[in-house]
């Protein structure tokens, strides 16, 4: 089982470079860039003791949907409160247990900011580190080795059963986008709000393991949805 780990708008060079020390570790080896505010792989260097491998193969993409567009499952990360904010020990196990469909990744928050509930919603599931009320945030670094060693922790089980590959993450932003065309149609989006209940919808469709070929079907079906919904009434 593979984890993909995903850091969005890092920003320090050190924290890449201890990330990718951190991820050899733990015999991590898949880090995608997403929107990466530093690209000196020289400066982490320094760091990477060990990791050199990661950083050679470091992939970088240009947006948080695009690094995840392979992905059938995805956990990311927060120190806000959060509705249906999962533990580091449940989201380990689930990210352990959606592995058996295809890829699946952890997305780490840039320094500055986080994660906005705007990217967070791109994630299937949220999970936070508890931390003292007397310092509530941590270095992304210092997360990422809190949660990397609770996956090794999570992947020492034994593996679940192979199944039916799962929806790509580029299907499911298709759908989603499909979803919103047809129920648009029919006058069932939300005008205030569209985007919350379009994504509540797609992310009850991940919880239930979507496959790729369910997800392909729902995609036609929905655009037969549109379609009807479109042609203009007969008298």
């Amino acid at each position: 089982m593979s984890l993909m780990v995903i850091c969005h708008q890092l920003r320090s060079a050190d924290n890449l470079g201890a990330i990718a020390r951190l991820m050899a570790n733990f015999s991590l080896s898949q880090l995608v860039l997403s929107d990466p505010v530093t690209h000196d792989f020289r400066g982490a260097e320094k760091l990477a003791v060990g990791a050199e491998a990661v950083l050679r193969d470091v992939a970088v993409a240009a947006s948080l949907p695009e690094a995840l567009s392979r992905c059938v499952y995805a956990v990311g990360t927060t120190s806000r409160a959060v509705e249906k904010c999962l533990t580091p020990e449940v989201a380990m196990a689930r990210l352990f247990e959606h592995a058996a469909r295809g890829p699946v990744a952890l997305v780490l928050g840039g320094e500055k900011r986080g994660l906005s509930d705007d990217e967070l919603s791109h994630c299937h599931d949220v999970l936070a580190i508890p931390t003292s009320a007397t310092q509530p945030s941590m270095n992304i670094s210092q997360a990422a080795a809190v949660l990397f060693y609770l996956w090794s922790r999570a992947a020492g089980a034994p593996a679940p059963a192979p199944s039916e590959e799962g929806a790509r993450g580029q299907t499911l932003q298709a759908l989603e986008a499909r979803l919103h065309a047809a129920l648009d149609a029919v006058g069932w989006v939300n005008k205030q709000a569209p985007q919350h209940a379009l994504r509540e919808l797609t992310r009850s469709l991940v919880q239930g393991k979507l496959t790729q070929r369910e997800a392909e079907m729902w995609l036609s079906a929905l655009e037969h949805v549109r379609r009807v919904a479109a042609k203009p009434a007969t008298s």
